[in-house]
């Protein structure tokens, strides 16, 4: 069974949903460091805007019943090689042990203004 998860403290498109629970399943979409209140980018820098990718996707997850604590893998799609670094820097505050798996690629599409897009996949029982 599929169940579409939506919530206002994350941006939405009707393109794609937020996220989706199958089972015990929840698949967050890729989500990028737009501030749901305020419909812009949270910042310019890579720090700012994995910190509200973070967000949005936490937000997501709430809605669906689950935390990070929740997360078995995570996908990162970066702008530009460059911000690796910087992503590391944020990131690790979200998650300071046992992290999930990750995987970092490039960001095939150029969308203006934007650095990171992040998703996730979580288990819940």
């Amino acid at each position: 069974m599929r169940q579409i998860i939506t919530t206002a403290d994350a941006p939405s498109s009707p393109l794609y949903s937020q996220g989706v629970r199958a089972g015990d399943n929840i698949f967050v979409s890729g989500l990028v460091g737009i501030d749901p209140s305020k419909n812009s980018l949270a910042g310019s820098t890579i720090q700012d805007q994995t910190r509200q990718a973070l967000k949005n996707c936490q937000a997501v997850l709430a809605a669906a019943g689950a935390t990070l604590d929740d997360v078995v893998e995570v996908g990162v799609l970066l702008s530009h090689s460059s911000d690796f670094a910087g992503l590391n820097e944020e990131y690790a505050q979200w998650f300071p042990d046992e992290p999930p798996t990750r995987y970092v690629a490039r960001l095939g599409v150029d969308i203006p203004g934007v650095l990171v897009s992040i998703r996730m996949t979580a288990v819940i029982a």
